[in-house]
């Protein structure tokens, strides 16, 4: 994106996006937050025995590339009657990935970038959704405004139903000590499990219903969504009756040591129109004109006539996973978390990272020891790793939604990942970061890479 063009975004953003609201005894009926993000990161070139071999399209290309988003997001809120809430939010992304986002699993070196993007701006609705909350009784809980929150009061003992469009981690999974990705941990790693492969458009955005229950410091949630027509494209499938998301959670808030923590279990069950690896292996072994070559339905344009291929053994099929979630403050506004799921490894990736299986663990603080309170730093490492079934595909030539070097020496792909946030003014952060990824597509043969990233967030 030129500097002209940016500048042209970021004025236009400030132009309509002046925080607004109206409030009332028992707190607000409407209010207006905003986002600006820019995001810009560079990669030396790195060494790799093979790049794209035998016409296998899914590489990180070893040359110095560089990769950027810049987003702006206008988060409306409204309350239409008692224990209702309705959220409306277009948002405009311009993007370029390294190597047309291809050739990382989970540790894609920027949580922004989408699966459809492009450098030209784009507007779309990435949420509309209502929200209806029936209290229970217990304490009173107070909530500021905020993106996505009107500011009101809430019993801590209450169900809460929401239906429309949204991500799902708008519900499940929330971020370790409720930092704002967008200035945290910049890494795709650390935004939620790596494993979680959670129904949602390319863009990352589901149509679906959750239902919340919470009783002190306990809560639970459920939530059904759609899932993509074709794995990791954007047009979604509204037949909920034969393909779908499912997930479920269950959090619990605690002290330990006189410091907050809580803890978090996740398990979901997809059924969704995806191949399994060991089913396009045996077809090909079975009958070598079936490959990435001849596909007669939707594949990635491998042009490997030597490699199986998922698009002959798409139908439906289950995937599912569970993981747990743990965050710790260790010391005033510092504090530990560390996240790990184990999915069956069977089938492509539908919606999110060719990961099967995740580990991450890190230190996240705000500047309150310091004497600059808005200010955030942190510090994290991801593992990711891939199921055998899924590992013998790809050293078979196959590709999948992300990965595929023409073959693999499989590895543990991990993510590094250190930043520091500046707050140059209330609104406004300025972050440096920088991310070590060894074994990049979890191929031992490919790196390591070494990724330095600035950032520029601002808040209205």
């Amino acid at each position: 994106m030129r500097f002209g063009s940016l500048w042209a975004l970021c004025s236009l953003f400030l132009l309509f996006s002046i925080p607004v609201a109206a409030e009332t005894q028992t707190g607000e009926r409407w209010n207006a937050h905003g986002q600006f993000t820019y995001i810009s990161s560079w990669k030396p070139s790195f060494s790799a025995r093979y790049t794209n071999l035998n016409g296998s399209p899914n590489s990180l290309l070893p040359i110095r590339e560089r990769s950027f988003t810049g987003t702006m997001t206008l988060y409306l809120g409204a309350r239409p009657w008692k224990g209702a809430e309705v959220y409306y939010a277009p948002e405009l992304i311009s993007q370029q990935g390294f190597s047309q986002l291809r050739g990382l699993g989970a540790a894609i070196q920027n949580f922004e970038l989408q699966k459809t993007g492009q450098d030209v701006p784009k507007v779309y609705n990435s949420r509309y959704y209502i929200k209806q909350s029936f209290g229970l009784g217990g304490e009173r809980t107070q909530v500021e405004s905020g993106q996505q929150q009107l500011a009101t009061e809430y019993n801590q003992r209450r169900i809460v139903v929401a239906a429309g469009k949204f991500s799902l981690l708008d519900f499940f999974d929330k971020n370790a000590f409720g930092i704002d990705p967008r200035q945290g941990l910049v890494s795709l790693s650390f935004m939620t499990y790596g494993a979680w492969d959670f129904a949602a458009d390319a863009r990352g955005y589901s149509f679906a219903t959750v239902g919340e229950f919470y009783w002190d410091d306990w809560s639970a949630r459920i939530a059904r969504a759609t899932p993509p027509k074709e794995p990791n494209q954007l047009p979604v499938d509204f037949r909920l009756g034969r393909y779908f998301g499912d997930q479920a959670e269950v959090a619990h808030k605690h002290r330990a040591f006189g410091q907050d923590g809580a803890v978090r279990v996740l398990a979901y069950r997809n059924r969704e129109n995806i191949g399994k690896f060991s089913d396009a292996v045996a077809a090909f072994e079975a009958d070598p004109q079936k490959n990435a070559t001849t596909c007669p339905g939707f594949n990635y344009g491998s042009q490997n006539p030597t490699a199986p291929d998922l698009c002959w053994v798409r139908k439906p099929n289950v995937k599912m996973g569970v993981g747990v979630f743990g965050e710790q403050y260790i010391a005033r506004d510092i504090g530990v978390f560390g996240r790990a799921m184990y999915s069956d490894g069977k089938t492509e990736v539908d919606a999110y990272t060719a990961t099967d299986r995740n580990v991450s663990f890190g230190l996240l603080a705000k500047g309150t020891n310091w004497g600059r309170p808005a200010d955030v730093a942190g510090v994290a490492l991801n593992l990711g790793y891939i199921s055998s079934p899924h590992a013998q595909y790809l050293k078979l030539g196959g590709i999948d939604g992300f990965i595929g070097d023409g073959t693999i020496n499989p590895g543990v792909e991990s993510a590094f990942d250190m930043f520091y946030s500046v707050n140059v003014w209330k609104p406004f952060w300025v972050s440096g970061d920088y991310q070590h990824i060894g074994n990049p597509a979890f191929n031992k043969d490919r790196g390591p890479v070494n990724v330095f990233t600035v950032r520029v967030h601002g808040e209205f």
